[in-house]
């Protein structure tokens, strides 16, 4: 408990500014989909500047399991899951979560192609319900990735509707960058509103599959 109070305090603590070049809470590795090793990532953050960042790797802790990144004390772990609600796909960030927890490693990806193959991801089972469950059990928050890129008619209540769930913030910041740019079905500023309705935690991140980018660059 006092340690995902103590993740909350710290991204509380955040603003806008941070995320233009200081911290990216939203960055994909080789575990995933993504083309550097979490190492490579570590060193271009470090020597770009920032003073925070996570990988969150689609559906997998390897990331941390099999390095030690987070040695550095810059890193704070991060998985990013797939799960399907009312009939939208949607992702679940879990920040500070125990890489070792067994109820969270039990909804983790069983090979490479269900962390990195769009196809095969499309057919996991995992629901939000049982997501943030885990996340919390694992001692972390849950995040909504991206919520500009969901088909929700009403945004206001899709994300009332998770956070009823558990649901503990939503991505605020974020460029909407290659596809996500195309695919964006709300604007920024919508989601920033909602989240302050709500007062539910913010957070940002590029996305990155390459190197650390600004967001909002």
């Amino acid at each position: 408990m006092d340690k995902q109070k103590n993740i909350i305090e710290l991204f509380r603590g955040l603003t806008e500014q941070d995320f233009s070049g200081k911290v990216d809470l939203h960055i994909h590795s080789c575990f995933s989909d993504g083309k550097l090793t979490p190492q490579e990532l570590l060193k271009d953050a470090q020597t770009k500047g920032y003073s925070l960042i996570a990988i969150a790797d689609h559906n997998t802790l390897d990331a941390y399991k099999k390095t030690n990144i987070l040695e550095s004390g810059m890193v704070v772990t991060a998985i990013e899951f797939d799960c399907w609600y009312r009939g939208v796909l949607v992702h679940l960030l879990g920040y500070g979560v125990d890489i070792n927890n067994t109820e969270l490693l039990k909804l983790c990806a069983k090979n490479k192609k269900e962390t990195e193959a769009d196809i095969v991801r499309l057919f996991n089972h995992r629901h939000p319900k049982d997501v943030i469950a885990a996340i919390h059990n694992a001692g972390g928050i849950a995040v909504l990735a991206h919520p500009a890129c969901y088909w929700a008619i009403n945004l206001d209540h899709f994300i009332k509707s998770l956070i009823t769930l558990g649901l503990d913030g939503v991505e605020s910041y974020y460029p909407y960058r290659r596809h996500r740019g195309i695919i964006k079905f709300h604007t920024a500023q919508t989601v920033q509103k909602i989240a302050r309705k709500y007062n539910v935690i913010m957070t940002g991140g590029s996305d990155s599959h390459a190197q650390i980018n600004s967001i909002f660059h």
